[in-house]
């Protein structure tokens, strides 16, 4: 049994850190474990929360045994209350972060984790039924709410985003800065796609809106789920347009900020840009114009 509590996991070890997914990070001192509990083994606090109607969310099966759970056993999720969570604790136990432990678990791990995630986030703003209000009820494992009156199935959601990584004749890489950041943090820029609208609209729409860059047939690199809440980003490669010369043109609400960067100067490691963490299909995709592992900043203390 997988625990969540408020968007976290329950470990054995590992910690997170104050790694926020930019700049220099360190490994954790501990590798990171999530604690499946046995069923059996799980508080009556926690019992009686299930009981009253929580969700206890299938996973799918074991393959291998994965972190000891025994090949083909059952796998649940349950995402409790700030009292349960207090019962499950220990001296030893830990929360853990997706954003901030997902390099450092091991493929099954954060398979459990980001599934288990996404799938709660989905619960926690469908209690209702969209047509006409009345609370659902939960099936099927944990991946269907049913409303009552209207007798429809509710599904699990998943937002499409596009992740762009725009290059331009000199094989510079674009990369802008988020008004919601510190100045020195980049990455690459991304959006939502629209209804109607195909992967490679919404990634030329995207970087169009916030950069004023027109790019040319955007070339599908891979995809990651991110659940935060509920979203599957699906990188492309792209080239300016050789009929519009890039003129960059930040949007000024997200964006702050936009600069072409050479390789030398991502590899630079004075230069205190922060880029994205290396659990990120933006870190995968910088990488891959890079032609490999992206070095590790100088910390701004030996920079002063």
């Amino acid at each position: 049994m997988l625990v969540l509590h408020r968007g976290q996991a329950l470990a054995l070890s590992g910690s997170n850190g104050d790694h926020d997914g930019f700049g220099p990070r360190v490994a954790p001192v501990a590798h990171p474990v999530l604690d499946l509990r046995p069923t059996a083994s799980l508080p009556a606090l926690v019992t009686e929360e299930l009981a009253q109607g929580g969700v206890r969310l299938y996973l799918g099966r074991s393959l291998d045994g994965d972190d000891g759970v025994a090949a083909g056993a059952p796998l649940f999720a349950i995402s409790v209350t700030d009292a349960a969570a207090a019962a499950l604790e220990s001296p030893t136990s830990s929360w853990l972060n997706l954003r901030m432990v997902a390099a450092d678990l091991d493929d099954a791990a954060a398979g459990f984790f980001t599934e288990a995630l996404a799938t709660f986030n989905w619960h926690a703003t469908h209690t209702h039924c969209p047509r006409c209000g009345a609370a659902t009820t939960v099936e099927s494992g944990g991946w269907v709410r049913r409303c009552p009156v209207q007798d429809i199935e509710l599904f699990p959601r998943t937002d499409p985003a596009v992740i762009v990584g725009i290059v331009d004749a000199a094989d510079r890489l674009l990369l802008g800065s988020n008004a919601l950041w510190e100045n020195n943090r980049f990455s690459l820029l991304a959006g939502f796609v629209e209804p109607g609208e195909s992967l490679e609209a919404a990634a030329v729409r995207e970087v169009a809106e916030e950069s004023g860059v027109v790019i040319d047939d955007p070339e599908y690199v891979g995809s990651q789920p991110w659940p935060f809440p509920a979203s599957l980003m699906v990188g492309f490669m792209a080239r300016v347009s050789a009929e519009h010369p890039p003129v960059l043109r930040p949007d000024g609400d997200e964006i702050l900020e936009l600069r072409w960067f050479t390789r030398e100067q991502i590899a630079d490691p004075a230069s205190g840009v922060l880029l994205p963490g290396s659990a990120s299909i933006a870190r995968a995709i910088i990488e891959r114009w890079f032609g490999g592992p992206l070095p590790e900043p100088m910390p701004a203390e030996a920079r002063a």
